[in-house]
């Protein structure tokens, strides 16, 4: 029975058996499952961490600069250092004007483009006793004011010389080099408009008993529309006129191409410009009025001024003004957007010959006093250069300007 004892094993159930394996298997997949998901729960802890560390580096950087820039932006400058000086560019019997991220020297006997290094890129000789300059953002122009020449050129040469056969008073240049100019004569002032070789395109005449006489003259980037500013006088009493005369398709079917008329009496309305295509100003003694319109402009604002007006300038997008406080002294800064909206109003001391919008800053200077301002109002710069400026204006760079004065083009920055 021994002996056949040992003969014999035991057979299991096939069926236990497969349910084991099942059960090894499924605890097997159970635990890589369990680990798997451990495995992306720690993943997901790790990018959850690694996202609020970058979170929490690009705020602390913001931050930063935003410390920087209000420590930068937010304080008062009294002095400049100098970084380069370019001697050659500068010339003792010589004017200069920023023009198209360089700046153009002119004097009776000709003018130079000059680049933000002081190198000369071109020149243009020429005879004029008493040169003006009026620049827009692609051409310019100088002329002689009571003369009879106008030169047209941009920022990589001269494009046309212009020969009047009246005395020139005023011009204005379009972005194309098209030219407006009023011409005096005695009996009735002309305003000729000039294409870049000298043909006459336009010729408008004026009246003082009619239109009135022309203080000023503009035209729009696109050289299709003009607005001229006349003074108009009847029984004693002032009247400031403006006209705006479309050459295009609008103008064909009006009397003379004038599409709009504005009288304004009791003031005497004194200078115009376009800031755009669609938005043109008029400035005069006590009014601000802002045109809207491409073809056919309208006026859409009206401005009272309650202060004596010192200086206008502008840039494509504002308007400024300097005006003069009574009774406490000093002056008052205001800024206007294009809409009409005052967007600054600050008052300072000291009386600058030259005010100016550069970069969008408000750069006022005498001699050698400066003072910049920023649109926000923050006094940027107030002191002054070691010898008289000419020209200043912002380049690239934290708190750099270009320079000209007696010693050439300077590259400076504003120090403490």
């Amino acid at each position: 029975m021994n002996r056949k004892n040992k003969d014999l094993r035991v057979v299991r159930d096939p069926e236990k058996v497969a349910d084991k394996l099942v059960r090894q298997i499924m605890d097997n997949t159970e635990d890589e499952e369990t680990q798997m998901a451990k495995l992306e729960e720690q993943v997901r802890e790790h990018k959850k961490k690694r996202r609020r560390r970058i979170l929490l580096a690009v705020i602390l950087i913001a931050v930063v600069s935003a410390g920087i820039y209000l420590f930068i932006h937010l304080q008062t400058y009294t002095s400049v250092r100098v970084a380069d000086t370019y001697t050659d560019a500068g010339s003792t019997d010589s004017n200069y004007k920023e023009f198209s991220e360089g700046v153009i020297r002119y004097s009776r006997d000709g003018m130079a483009y000059l680049d933000q290094q002081g190198e000369e890129k071109w020149n243009q000789a020429y005879q004029i006793k008493s040169p003006a300059v009026v620049t827009g953002d692609e051409s310019a122009v100088i002329f002689d004011k009571g003369g009879n020449d106008i030169e047209v050129f941009q920022k990589d040469g001269v494009k046309g010389e212009i020969h009047t056969a009246l005395p020139i008073e005023k011009a204005t240049v379009s972005s194309q080099g098209i030219v407006c100019a009023v011409l005096k004569d005695s009996a009735s002032p002309k305003i000729v408009c000039y294409d870049i070789a000298g043909n006459i395109l336009v010729e408008h005449k004026t009246s003082l008993t009619g239109t009135g006489y022309p203080i000023d003259v503009a035209i729009s980037p696109d050289a299709e529309v003009m607005q001229v500013v006349y003074l108009y006088t009847q029984d004693g009493n002032v009247t400031s006129k403006v006209a705006y005369y479309n050459f295009g398709s609008e103008g064909e079917k009006a009397t003379d191409h004038q599409v709009t008329l504005e009288e304004y009496k009791g003031s005497l309305m004194a200078e115009g410009f376009f800031l755009s295509q669609n938005v043109s100003v008029v400035v005069g003694d006590n009014l601000l009025t802002i045109y809207r319109g491409g073809s056919v402009p309208k006026e859409s604002k009206k401005i009272k001024i309650d202060k004596e007006i010192k200086r206008v300038f502008h840039d494509n997008r504002y308007i400024g003004m300097i005006l003069k406080n009574e009774g406490k002294g000093g002056y008052e800064l205001r800024l206007y957007n294009s809409s009409g909206k005052q967007v600054l109003s600050k008052d300072f001391k000291g009386d600058y010959s030259t005010v100016k919008m550069s970069g969008g800053q408000i750069i006022m200077y005498d001699g050698n006093n400066c003072s910049i301002f920023l649109k926000s109002g923050i006094q940027k710069f107030e002191g002054e250069m070691e010898t008289n400026i000419r020209e200043i204006f912002p380049i690239m760079g934290v708190n750099k300007y270009i320079v000209i004065n007696a010693n050439g083009m300077e590259n400076v920055r504003l120090v403490k």
